[in-house]
């Protein structure tokens, strides 16, 4: 199936309006390009929930500061295509930064107290990059649901907050991490590893495998599980620890003494260069 591609918002738009007046149902699949597993793990449950499936490709400058990796992200609207044919996509909108953003825009969509922590620390600003650019592609889209993948715990929680906040009629859908045979979860930032990056980069998985060990044998101690999972990424040198935490999935809140009925254990390690995430609720 060849979907349709275009650029042009109001193309889109149009497109979305006419299969609402057919009563079809439109899932949306938001993503940065360079489609892997993970994406087309979306689109399949987008395909299963809804008549009609669109998928957004769009590198957003406004989710990157000026020292991250905006202009070496990976590109390849070709394979992302294949995936999207293969996949059964009804649309991609692939859109220019100048389409998305034109000269005089100036609004800006936050949410304030779940993005403030873990990514949001220290990535200034990341969070109003991806709330304004999703409530964009929303408005845009028209989508009954919206698919994300639980990988990215924390984008997950704040556009859920965003969608409830701001009363948007759409349902945010999170799926499942997907991994490589050898654990290491599914990034398009991962082509920017070498041979030993990644294999160093399993440290990750690792260290959240110890965190899940350690609460298995009946410790509830947020301290203690978070010592097991640092102590596991602290044996690999190749490794520098943004942050290990154990927090509330709901609030993103740290955990205090002993964990409730669920906890997120999210980590984010830069090896070499590149910074990864993962997390795990246990």
């Amino acid at each position: 199936m060849n979907p349709e591609v275009t650029s042009e918002p109001e193309r889109v738009l149009n497109a979305v309006k006419a299969w609402k007046k057919q009563g079809l149902s439109v899932g949306l699949v938001p993503t940065m390009g360079f489609l892997h597993e993970g994406h087309a793990s979306l689109i399949r449950r987008a395909r299963l929930d809804n008549d009609r499936v669109a998928v957004s490709i769009f590198v957003n400058p406004k989710q990157f500061s000026p020292s991250e990796d905006l202009d070496s992200y990976p590109r390849d609207m070709e394979h992302d295509l294949e995936i999207c044919r293969a996949e059964g996509v009804d649309l991609v909108f692939n859109p220019e930064p100048g389409q998305m953003y034109p000269d005089g825009f100036q609004t800006s969509v936050a949410v304030d107290k779940l993005a403030s922590g873990l990514c949001g620390a220290s990535r200034p600003g990341h969070f109003t990059g991806v709330c304004t650019v999703v409530s964009k592609l929303f408005n845009i889209t028209r989508p009954d649901r919206a698919y994300f993948g639980r990988k990215d715990a924390q984008q997950l929680a704040v556009i859920k907050r965003m969608a409830r906040d701001m009363n948007m009629d759409v349902e945010i859908v999170g799926c499942p991490t997907v991994r490589e045979p050898d654990g290491l979860a599914k990034s398009s930032r991962n082509s920017y590893l070498d041979a030993e990056e990644r294999k160093a980069a399993l440290c990750l998985r690792n260290a959240l495998l110890r965190a899940e060990e350690t609460v298995a044998r009946g410790t509830k101690d947020a301290a203690e599980i978070r010592a097991a999972a640092l102590k596991a990424l602290e044996a690999e040198p190749l490794a520098r620890i943004d942050y290990v935490a154990v927090v509330d999935p709901d609030s993103l809140e740290d955990a205090q003494g002993e964990i409730g009925e669920k906890a997120l254990v999210a980590l984010a390690v830069f090896i070499g260069r590149t910074r990864l995430i993962d997390n795990t609720l246990i």
